[in-house]
């Protein structure tokens, strides 16, 4: 009786090892957050990885192609990238900024998510 080992297909490997770095992202109104951020307010997150390595994670999440990406900042000492959702589903796009030696992940709302509260209205006071 011949054995059958197994042998690993190249791509299985690569779709694999793409499901494994995805997996344990998490995922905020649609938009993906790398492993281990942190949440400092609404919509605010703090990157565990440095500037361009948060950028890499994000080209290989969200393709440069699909996702236009612009540079929304030009000081000394700050760097900040918008990356566009096309779809606008969920969230309009995604701000990555470095100041102060810290890496932040802003997630940009659609419009239709930022609508202002309305107030109450004041019922006029019946006379009797």
């Amino acid at each position: 009786m011949r054995q059958h080992f197994y042998k690993a297909r190249p791509l299985g490997a690569v779709m694999c090892a793409l499901w494994v770095a995805t997996a344990g992202a998490e995922v905020v109104s649609g938009a993906q957050l790398p492993d281990g951020s942190q949440k400092v307010g609404e919509n605010r997150y703090r990157a565990p990885r440095d500037f361009e390595a948060t950028l890499d994670y994000y080209r290989s999440v969200y393709s440069t192609s699909s996702y236009p990406r612009r540079q929304i900042v030009n000081q000394p000492g700050v760097k900040a990238v918008h990356i566009s959702n096309p779809s606008g589903k969920n969230f309009a796009g995604l701000n990555i900024y470095e100041a102060n030696e810290e890496v932040r992940i802003y997630i940009v709302p659609t419009q239709q998510a930022v609508k202002p509260m309305k107030k109450p209205e004041a019922k006029p006071a019946k006379k009797k």
